[in-house]
């Protein structure tokens, strides 16, 4: 039996922290909203995809087998709730290029970002395209209990009707008597809907829409709500135990996948939600009209105006994880520089400890120090109380190495397994080796993107192999593409 009984999560639909009790232990279901891929991975989706990464990592280290479902969106998502162009396609007109072009081309992109920033592969990554079958079979079954109608060759889901029996806003917190006060002005101008708070299911796709598909209301397109709701439940069970995603999803995206699922099969889905909080820079809501929005290679490069140098993907790691998931992070150059310091403090403390001796008894209380460290991930995931221990553990390693105080061979061992698995295994980090004249974090970030350049030229998409060989031109690196490789060069 896993020891994660005295784990506690919060969870946002009771909003209080609960004792994790897995549905089926030791088995784990857990299903993250992954990206829409029309555009490059912002750091929103940096810091979502990280929040579950330690969460996974975390339920893996208790022993649980953990089942990570993260999808990846490439139909179905548009641009204005229910109206407007699909976000792939508007994007691919603009490209001038095919719709699933766009799609790999930003899949690719997403993947490049998760492996700078060691995030770990989910155990399934489903596409919405790839599931077109199940949403239909799921909307029939939501027609089939009376809580949708069919319009015009689109399918809506009956959310008064709903609401008649169920709790439409519980995750959210928004009452539908308040949206109720609203008017009916909503629907006038076309709008087909009986009621401005239903949402698509399934919606009738236009002549110029490229992708679609035939159904039994004609040819058509998911709803982007619906995908959520199919491949979650199609991997982890009609019921499962943890949903993740930002909180600019709780409403109306997670509600609406409360509705649906519940609409198809009479189940709530998920028993934990989780969601992580929200990006400022120097206390401004981060967007891109202010100017002060950057891409995550933005902020390694440090190619942007709000930044006054790079900072390693370790560095953005670790900064991130100096705030709780569930707060609001503050970008900033002094925090950043900060987070830089401190990150090589720690790894230059596990060197040192990695390279102690022994004595025959120990002078310092190393089973405290372990357990608080457990303590603060067990209180949910708390990483930055979890790092302040680490560093005051940092002051007992500079003690026993300045020969001020002692250490046995058991407890060194105990410490020693203690921040390789909490530094490198729970928290993500990898340490960064720099000398003189080259920098190794350079040459292993260079071998990622140049792998992954030779997998795009592989595959024909040539699209993708230009775009990597431009931006790279654009800081100086070239690319030379030999017979059997290809190297790298940099000049100032």
């Amino acid at each position: 039996m896993p020891e994660g009984k005295s784990l506690h999560i919060y969870n946002t639909l009771t909003r209080k922290k609960e004792v994790f009790k897995p549905l089926n232990p030791p088995f784990v279901g857990l299903y993250v909203c992954g990206p829409t891929v029309y555009s490059d991975v912002h750091l929103g989706n940096i810091r979502s995809n990280l929040t579950f990464d330690i969460v996974y990592r975390y339920l893996t280290y208790l022993k649980y087998n953990v089942r990570y479902v993260r999808n990846i969106t490439d139909v179905g998502h548009l641009l204005d709730n229910d109206e407007g162009d699909d976000k792939i396609e508007k994007r691919a007109r603009l490209e001038k290029i095919e719709p699933m072009e766009i799609v790999q081309k930003y899949t690719n992109n997403f993947h490049v970002v998760t492996q700078l920033f060691n995030l770990i592969n989910p155990s399934i990554e489903p596409t919405a395209t790839g599931h077109i079958v199940e949403q239909i079979e799921m909307v029939q079954r939501i027609l089939d209990n009376n809580l949708a109608y069919e319009i015009n060759g689109s399918v809506y889901f009956d959310v008064k009707k709903y609401s008649g029996e169920h709790n439409y806003g519980e995750l959210s917190g928004r009452k539908l008597d308040e949206l109720l006060e609203q008017t009916r002005d909503e629907l006038e101008g076309g709008d087909e809907k009986k009621y401005f708070a239903d949402f698509a299911i399934w919606k009738k796709a236009s002549e110029e829409t490229i992708m679609k598909w035939d159904s039994p209301w004609g040819l058509g397109v998911p709803g982007w709500h619906l995908e959520c709701s199919v491949m979650s439940t199609k991997y982890l069970g009609q019921r499962f135990d943890i949903h993740g995603g930002g909180m600019d999803l709780k409403f109306p995206h997670h509600e609406c996948e409360i509705a649906q699922s519940i609409g198809a099969d009479g189940v709530n889905p998920v028993k934990y939600w989780m969601h992580n909080n929200m990006l400022t820079v120097n206390g401004t809501k981060m967007s891109k009209s202010l100017g002060n929005s950057f891409l995550p290679l933005e902020l390694i490069s440090g190619d942007h105006p709000s930044l006054e140098q790079g900072y390693s993907p370790m560095t953005v790691r670790f900064f991130m994880l100096q705030a709780h998931y569930r707060s609001t992070l503050d970008f900033s150059n002094e925090a950043l520089q900060a987070a830089e310091k401190g990150l090589k403090k720690l790894m230059t403390t596990i060197t040192t400890l990695n390279k102690l001796e022994s004595s025959e008894k120990s002078s310092v209380n190393i089973s405290f120090l372990i357990k608080k460290c457990k303590e603060s991930m067990n209180d949910d995931f708390n990483t930055p109380i979890t790092i302040a221990h680490l560093f005051d553990g940092v002051k007992i390693i500079n003690s026993i190495n300045d020969d001020k105080e002692s250490i046995s061979a058991k407890d060194l061992e105990n410490l020693q397994d203690h921040y390789n698995t909490f530094v490198f295994e729970i928290l993500g980090l990898k340490i960064e080796h720099v000398n003189s004249s080259n920098d190794k974090l350079a040459n292993a970030l260079m071998d990622v993107i140049i792998n992954i350049r030779n997998q795009s030229k592989e595959k024909k998409d040539w699209e993708t192999a230009d775009l990597i060989r431009n931006e790279l031109k654009r800081l100086n690196i070239s690319i030379n593409d030999g017979k059997d490789s290809s190297t790298w060069s940099y000049e100032e």
